[in-house]
């Protein structure tokens, strides 16, 4: 059997009172439709379309290449962008697989359910059964359990309104038996718009075979409406990433309290505290611990690294054995190799700091590349911006710096020497050499401040 699938993508989404077209609206810092996408390719259709409308230029940017692109200028319903599909998919066999880019949270297994043995159906409708259905589409049975039809809730009957069972909007449908149907669906209904749900009541008008499949996990077929529900949908998002790192051995102080928002490899014995922050590409090496408000993103931490409270490391990579924090930010393009500490208050871009090195305090190391074992005194300022370009600071091994330090870039420290305590340091400093920098103190004897003088 043939697959083709459509991702319907052209509203604007009115109810989430946004400039932003609504698929393009953000679920764990990937875009609505980007998730829709994602399941849609495992399944490995033939033909990949999504229909867009509502600003197609950012959809469509939104969207990976070799998806076909379908343009509805005007929003006229399911059934309408359905037609404007069939229009640029190659032949009528096989099946259709309609889905949604606001309906996030669809696994493949569920829609693996629903295309098995499809094939002798002319349609298949994935429904959910809900405590509150809202005004979401009812299934209308018959006296049998047979569908009879498909509802939208502005169109529905009061009887009809309590009815639990709701439509999820996700069919597979025969193409020739869509082909044939689609000019007879008609804008009977308070939008005036063409429906696609009323394919199932001309199917059945002639006794073509149609069938509903109720899933046991009504949150897959969740739409995404307002920023309410989206907020919501963040939220089981983030349970299901979590479980998932906790699963594969993550010990997790509260799981009510760990943003993933993007894609986390970890080792064995890894701790993560509470508002924890993990976005990007995360990778955790063996016994890393992540302190409490600590945001990583797109780094690598090595085998016992501990990330110490409300520390941001970004674009980074420790080795094994650093510390990191608290209050500390790591920048992008840094490396911290084994045993090396970035204390508090502490911020780093373009750095490395060599095995055992240490900045301890209140620091700013950028364009640096500092050898093993230096000590960088609080206060010490690399100035590697001279408003043109930047420039680098390159320590050697051993190298001691005092506490308030201003390193005038492009220079360079050789291994073992000494910078004296708030020194400003322009020039080569060599070997084993003591560095000052200072001006001369004076002190004037008898000196009153304005506040005593008459």
């Amino acid at each position: 059997m043939t697959l083709d699938v459509v991702i319907l993508a052209a509203g604007k989404g009115s109810r989430m009172k946004s400039e932003k077209a609504k698929v393009l609206h953000l679920l764990g810092e990937k875009p609505l439709i980007a998730h829709v996408v994602d399941v849609a390719k495992s399944l490995n259709p033939q033909n990949l379309a999504v229909v867009v409308g509502h600003q197609s230029e950012e959809v469509t940017k939104a969207l990976p290449d070799g998806i076909s692109l379908v343009n509805q200028e005007k929003q006229l319903g399911t059934g309408h962008a359905v037609s404007e599909t069939v229009k640029v998919l190659d032949g009528d066999e096989g099946m259709l697989l309609v889905m949604f880019g606001d309906v996030p949270f669809v696994t493949s297994s569920t829609l693996n359910r629903v295309l098995d043995g499809a094939s002798d159906f002319s349609i298949t409708v994935l429904t959910a059964e809900l405590a509150d259905p809202g005004n979401l589409g009812r299934i209308v049975r018959d006296a049998s359990g047979n569908i009879k039809k498909i509802v939208e809730a502005v169109d529905a009957t009061e009887e009809e309104k309590t009815i639990r069972e709701i439509n999820s909007g996700i069919m597979a449908i025969r193409k020739s038996d869509l082909i044939r149907w689609l000019p007879k669906v008609k804008p009977a209904n308070k939008q005036g718009e063409l429906y696609l749900t009323d394919l199932v009541e001309i199917a059945l008008a002639e006794s073509a075979k149609v069938r509903a499949i109720i899933t046991d996990k009504p949150e897959e077929v969740l739409g995404i409406n307002s920023q309410w529900d989206l907020s919501q949908a963040e939220r089981l998002l983030q349970k299901r990433r979590v479980k998932e790192l906790a699963l594969r051995g993550a010990r997790i102080a509260d799981p009510d309290r760990l943003d993933i928002r993007g894609d986390v490899e970890i080792g064995n014995d890894c701790f993560i505290d509470v508002n924890v922050v993990l976005e990007g590409s995360v990778v955790l090496g063996d016994d890393v611990s992540i302190g409490p408000g600590a945001v990583v993103i797109d780094s690598k931490l090595g085998v016992g690294t501990k990330i110490h409270a409300h520390s941001v490391v970004e674009g980074a990579e420790t080795q094994a054995n650093c510390t990191i924090g608290p209050f500390a930010r790591v920048r992008p393009g840094t490396i911290v190799e084994e045993r090396a500490k970035i204390g508090n208050f502490v911020e780093t871009k373009m750095a490395r700091l060599g095995p055992g090195s240490k900045a301890s305090h209140l620091a700013y190391l950028g364009d640096a590349d500092i050898g093993a074992d230096c000590n960088i005194g609080a206060g010490t300022v690399t100035c590697n911006y001279d408003g043109v370009q930047k420039n680098e600071t390159k320590i050697g091994d051993g190298v001691f710096v005092g506490t308030n330090s201003t390193l005038v870039a492009p220079i360079k420290i050789d291994k073992e020497a000494y910078i004296a305590a708030g020194s400003t340091i322009t020039s080569h400093v060599k070997e084993n050499d003591l560095a000052v920098g200072r001006s001369k103190q004076r002190n004037i004897e008898g000196w009153l401040p304005p506040s005593k003088r008459k």
